[in-house]
């Protein structure tokens, strides 16, 4: 595609002050089972070139997904057209960047393309068969999909990145039921690479343990009275709230009002860099480097070289996430947040890997100094509001913390509090460091990117518990 994509760029490139080509082709396959049965399993091909163009500080696009050059000349005049129009409404520049020529890959040690589909339902299978052994599982959902992503970008100031991305993505769903009542866990386990990733992330070890945590839940879990103490919680509640409450409200086209009716704002204004959001140890980033993340990328959808970004830094806001648009809005630099969820969406402010820096703590230290606690490993629900500040995290495996020793499970307490009354409360991290795939959405049209969130284990003093 990328011959199409540069003849494409050389025909339009007297048009506009600006434009930018993005190619993109996706080999993918998809097996979705329900209660041992295989619903759905096909593979297939998705293609297409998106077409940014920029005149007189107003911005058009275009899509297709036709190869025929009649159809992408036609979509490379409908973006200058559109921002012809659009240079009357508003007017918008991007910030300078240096631009890259480069080509980039992520290495498959258990190829993509090396594994048979038969293979894949067939581990589906094993896991629904261990599940249904177990007794209490009474619903079973799982699906496991791949995706070799090709990407040309090209620009008229000289960017030319080409890469191709192997991603393998495992989601499940379990329902565990007993004469006492039932629970429900959800779970995604992603990654950037090949299915050697399902060797190192053991989906049938973790979800026959999510169902045995769920029983044990449901058959010894207890409720406790309403009240201020600690809370130890696991890297996957870091994680969320790392994301949603921390992530999110330092996008910088929330905070500039761009999303206010798409996917809400931000409490955080534009002045704001430099406000205390939590105690001096929280350090909270945003990192597409990281290697075998889900959300893994070396140059944005722009065709800036990505970073890890501190967006609180000793419990300060420290960082916007932006792209382009908004970097020249606020008169900085891109720092590689411009991604787009596939070749028919614009590229827009997005996380990555988003989760806390690893403190000083071993995890067993966090507990000795908690006489009556709660520790919250996981979540089965969150909630937060439009701005990113009022939040509640409801647990799902959790234990009650007594003298510095976890005892018996407890059943869905709650933490509801402020982004600041959350971080103000850290005050101890552990070393550890772990990560969960997630799908984060935005924008109308709707994009749903591939991201990590994660983290270590983190201790907060006295904060409000219910259940």
């Amino acid at each position: 595609m990328k011959g199409l994509a540069e003849k494409a760029l050389e025909y339009g490139e007297k048009m506009a002050d600006y434009l930018e080509v993005r190619a993109e082709r996706t080999e993918y396959s998809f097996n979705f089972m329900k209660n041992g049965v295989l619903v759905g399993s096909t593979e297939g091909i998705e293609s297409g070139i998106a077409i940014r163009a920029m005149v007189d500080g107003g911005m058009g696009s275009a899509y297709t997904d036709s190869e025929d050059w009649d159809m992408v000349k036609e979509a490379v005049r409908s973006a200058v057209e559109m921002a012809k129009k659009a240079s009357a409404l508003s007017s918008i520049s991007l910030s300078e960047e240096k631009t890259y020529s480069d080509y980039w890959t992520v290495e498959q040690r258990k190829g993509i393309k090396d594994v048979d589909n038969g293979e894949k339902i067939e581990w589906l299978n094993e896991i629904d068969r261990t599940l249904g052994k177990m007794g209490t599982v009474v619903a079973r959902i799982q699906y496991v999909r791949d995706s070799l992503k090709e990407k040309h970008i090209l620009t008229t100031e000289g960017t030319d990145i080409s890469s191709l991305l192997p991603t393998i993505e495992y989601r499940y769903f379990i329902i565990a039921a007993t004469d006492k009542g039932s629970e429900q866990a959800y779970g995604q386990l992603a990654w950037t690479g090949g299915y050697e990733g399902w060797g190192i992330w053991k989906p049938e070890e973790r979800v026959a343990e999510m169902a045995r945590i769920l029983t044990d839940s449901i058959e010894h879990g207890k409720t406790l009275k309403d009240g201020k103490m600690d809370l130890i919680v696991g890297p996957e509640v870091t994680g969320i709230a790392s994301h949603e409450s921390c992530g999110h409200p330092t996008e910088a086209d929330r905070i500039l009002g761009r999303e206010a009716y798409l996917a809400g704002e931000s409490f955080v204004k534009p002045d704001m860099i430099g406000t205390r959001i939590g105690s001096d140890i929280v350090n909270v980033v945003d990192d597409p480097t990281v290697p075998g993340s889900y959300g893994h990328y070396r140059y944005d959808d722009e065709g800036v070289p990505a970073r890890r970004r501190y967006l609180y830094k000793n419990g300060l806001i420290n960082e916007f996430l932006h792209n382009r648009e908004t970097a020249s809005a606020m008169d900085t630099g891109s720092n590689a947040a411009a991604r787009a969820s596939s070749w028919d969406r614009e590229p827009i402010v997005r996380m990555s890997t988003t989760f806390v820096e690893p403190g000083d703590y071993e995890i067993d230290e966090l507990f000795e100094d908690v006489k009556y606690g709660i520790y919250m490993k996981s979540f089965t629900e969150w909630n937060i509001d439009d701005v990113r500040y009022n939040q509640k995290y409801t647990g799902r495996e959790a234990y009650l913390i007594e003298n510095g020793e976890i005892k018996h499970p407890v059943r869905r307490p709650i933490i509801e509090l402020t982004t600041k009354t959350f971080w103000s409360a850290v005050d101890a991290i552990a070393k550890d460091l772990e990560f969960m795939g997630a799908t984060c959405g935005k924008s109308d049209p709707e994009q749903g990117v591939d991201v990590w969130t994660g983290g270590p284990h983190m201790r907060l003093r006295d904060v409000y518990m219910r259940w």
